[in-house]
């Protein structure tokens, strides 16, 4: 190699050194072999996961965990595939990730090669950005462009493809080589004259409410404007933990899943200052009919999104945080307390029921209540899911970390892997269910060969426990398709993974397996047989259950 020289493949690995890049999770293939040579003499740690889509999620998990863009990699042709639901899931959620996939030699790019499929054409609609990387010249100003539109503006996944004969050409390195990012200038700053104009929305308001959605996440000013003005706020699914869940404020969560008091103070509301949130059909029912009687202050980075869904009365794009706490300054004390005492009523009057059954999804999620301290919670998706967004009730920036805006089974399980990565020794708790976590149960072979400290609960009521809801409230009860004949033995299976396992049919025992699950050393899972499985939609206020249905 000529002095000044650098192979691609080696410049991939310097790339992500100089962006602070501490794990790639990841599968290797032909086609990024290349890079995997390169990283055995970098500090950068390789995570071999035991399926793509494992490692995107682990890259997610690591991502919302930490605040750092999550990197994952896959070869070309079915390895870039697997990634696939992994970056959309990111996507939807707007989780900074990089996923770096290999591709056929430049020379064979059309011709139908041995694994060779158009990643970038696949995932341009789930992406923010993504790149086929054609000269070896462009990888060093890629990676920086690439991190920098991951983690900026609204966040979200950028993937950049490589050819194998681009990560195996040398070139000559110049340090002052980048590329033009025409029209990206995310708005951070929100504009001063439509935040005086919210200020004064807020001030002449009756009956405010504060959604707070994800984009909500990590503003401690949010709980003291709603202290200093008695503001109700409720959360989306994607909005836990952007708020406490004790506090006297807080409302839970609302939308098809939602709780009364959340609800009904949406529906009588007249001023919302909405912060970062989408305004999904699972939030907002029928459109038409969606907080008629309020006016509408939307926050958030991404201008795509305001009046997208529901109509903005004032729009305000920028930065949530940098909104809030100017906001702060420039509103007055409030009083509101005859509609502060209306929402805290119905929130009493309507308490989380602990489900039926000895041994229900509810009373599990309680006794976890009692002994979870701040630890981080992933979970998977269907009914154990919303039960977990209602019944664990976590504080501020401690991470809930779920799929809210793709719904991706099999999620939990490799997440917990990429959080407790990136908390390093902080012990995971993962809200699985019995379809869900099958889906990616090889990840168990990772967590163990790593030592990971996760606890594992898998709600086992032998059934797809949202499909069952969906057929008992839509269909008829006609349940077809949504029930386990034939039953997993997950402690076995944790044991036959080098984890460990046992498994409850009531409180006391689960309580034993808790603390087993606390001393052991690594992952730990438990088989909680449910007693019986229940919906989540007694739950939702009053309205018309049909004019929620989307599935």
């Amino acid at each position: 190699m000529k002095k000044g020289n650098i192979q691609g493949a080696k410049a991939v690995i310097e790339a992500l050194e100089a962006q602070g890049v501490e794990y790639i999770f990841g599968y290797p293939g032909g086609a990024t072999l290349p890079i995997y040579d390169a990283l055995a003499h970098s500090k950068i740690t390789h995570i071999l996961a035991r399926h793509e889509q494992g490692a995107a999620h682990m890259a997610d998990g690591y991502a919302r965990a930490t605040g750092k863009v999550g990197v994952c990699m896959a070869t070309s042709g079915p390895g870039a595939t697997n990634l696939v639901t992994g970056i959309a899931t990111a996507f939807m959620d707007s989780s900074p990730i990089i996923a770096i996939t290999g591709q056929v030699p430049q020379s064979m790019i059309g011709n139908d090669a041995f694994q060779e499929v158009d990643i970038t054409g696949i995932t341009l609609p789930i992406t923010k950005h993504n790149y086929l990387i054609q000269d070896p010249e462009e990888i060093l100003p890629v990676f920086d462009q690439a991190f920098y539109i991951a983690s900026s503006g609204r966040k979200g996944p950028v993937l950049i493809d490589i050819p194998k004969n681009v990560l195996t050409a040398e070139f000559h390195r110049n340090s002052n080589a980048k590329l033009s990012l025409e029209g990206y200038n995310p708005t951070t700053k929100g504009h001063p004259g439509q935040i005086k104009k919210a200020v004064k929305q807020l001030e002449q308001a009756e009956r405010p409410v504060i959604i707070a959605g994800g984009g909500a996440k990590g503003i401690h000013a949010l709980v003291e404007l709603s202290e200093k003005c008695q503001i109700p706020l409720v959360t989306s699914l994607m909005g836990k933990s952007s708020f406490p869940d004790r506090h006297p404020h807080h409302m839970g969560l609302y939308g098809y899943h939602g709780r009364v008091a959340a609800n009904t103070a949406i529906t009588k509301a007249d001023v919302i200052l909405s912060i970062g949130t989408r305004f999904t059909d699972r939030s907002t029912g029928p459109l038409g009919s969606f907080a008629a009687d309020a006016r509408i202050i939307h926050i958030d980075i991404d201008p795509a999104e305001i009046s997208k869904n529901v109509p903005s009365f004032m729009p305000i794009v920028g930065d949530a945080g940098q909104i809030i706490e100017t906001i702060l300054g420039q509103i007055k004390g409030l009083k509101h307390e005859e509609w502060m005492k209306f929402c805290q009523k119905l929130k009493d009057e309507n308490p989380l029921s602990e489900g039926k059954g000895d041994f229900s999804i509810p009373r599990v999620l309680n006794y976890l209540q009692t002994r979870l301290g701040k630890s981080p919670v992933t979970t998977d998706v269907g009914r154990h899911q919303i039960f977990a967004a209602h019944h664990l009730a976590t504080d501020q920036d401690v991470p809930f970390i779920t799929s809210g805006g793709l719904g991706t089974m099999g999620f939990g399980l490799p997440a917990a892997l990429g959080t407790a990565f990136g908390l390093k020794g902080e012990r995971v708790v993962c809200i699985s269910g019995d379809g869900s976590f099958l889906m990616n149960c090889q990840e168990m072979v990772t967590a163990s060969e790593h030592k990971l400290p996760i606890t594992v609960l898998v709600m086992n009521d032998t059934q797809l426990g949202m499909i069952r809801q969906l057929q008992d409230a839509f269909y008829g009860k006609r349940y077809e398709a949504c029930t386990f004949s034939q039953i997993a033995d997950y402690p076995a299976m944790a044991r036959s993974m080098g984890a460990e396992g046992g498994s409850a049919e009531n409180l006391e025992e689960l309580k034993t397996q808790l603390d087993k699950a606390d001393k052991a050393e690594g992952t730990y899972i438990i088989d909680c047989i449910i007693s019986m499985g229940e919906n989540t939609y007694p739950m939702v206020t009053g309205s018309d259950l049909t004019s929620f249905m989307d599935e």
